[in-house]
C-alpha cells in the first residue's frame, strides 16, 4: 500500500472493491463493466473539459480509449464476423472522435461517442438473462451422459 493510498481511504476502498467485482465476474459481467466504464469516463472528460482541468482531463480520455481497446481485444472475429466486424469499426470510430473531443475540447463529439456507445451498452445489459441461460444449459450438457 503506498502512502498515498493511505491518505485517500476512499479511493483505496473503490479499488478494492473494483478488483473484487472483477475476479468474481463472468465474461458477461466484464464486458459490461467495461461499457459502463467508458460511459463514466466520457462524463467525466466532459466536467474535466468544462472546468479547465487539464491533467484530469487528459486521465479520464486516456482511459476512455483504454477501455475501447481492451473492447476491441475482446471481439471474437470467428463468431458472427459480419456483428464483431461492425464493431470493431465502431469501438475505432468512436476511439478517433474521443481524440478530437481531447484535442479540440469539442463536447458534441463527446455527445456522439455517448449517442454511438448508448444502445450497444443497453443491448448488453438486456441479454444478460439470455447468457446465463445459455451457460445453464452448457452446465447442464456437460453432465449428462
Amino acid at each position: 500500500m503506498s502512502y498515498a493510498s493511505m491518505r485517500n481511504p476512499s479511493a483505496l476502498y473503490r479499488q478494492t472493491k473494483a478488483q473484487g467485482s472483477i475476479e468474481g465476474a463472468d465474461r458477461h459481467q466484464l464486458i459490461a463493466m467495461l461499457l459502463d466504464g467508458l460511459v463514466d469516463r466520457i462524463s467525466q472528460a466532459r466536467g474535466h473539459i468544462l472546468h479547465k482541468d487539464i491533467p484530469a482531463k487528459g486521465q479520464a480520455f486516456s482511459k476512455a480509449i483504454g477501455i475501447l481497446g481492451e473492447l476491441r481485444q475482446s471481439l471474437d472475429h470467428s463468431v458472427e464476423p459480419t456483428l464483431t466486424g461492425r464493431l470493431d469499426s465502431l469501438y475505432d470510430y468512436i476511439t478517433r472522435r474521443l481524440l478530437h473531443a481531447q484535442v479540440k475540447d469539442d463536447l458534441r463529439a463527446l455527445d456522439e461517442c455517448e449517442r454511438l456507445i448508448a444502445p450497444i451498452r443497453d443491448a448488453w445489459h438486456a441479454i444478460r438473462g439470455e447468457f446465463l441461460a445459455g451457460q445453464a444449459q452448457a452446465k447442464v450438457q456437460a453432465v449428462a451422459p
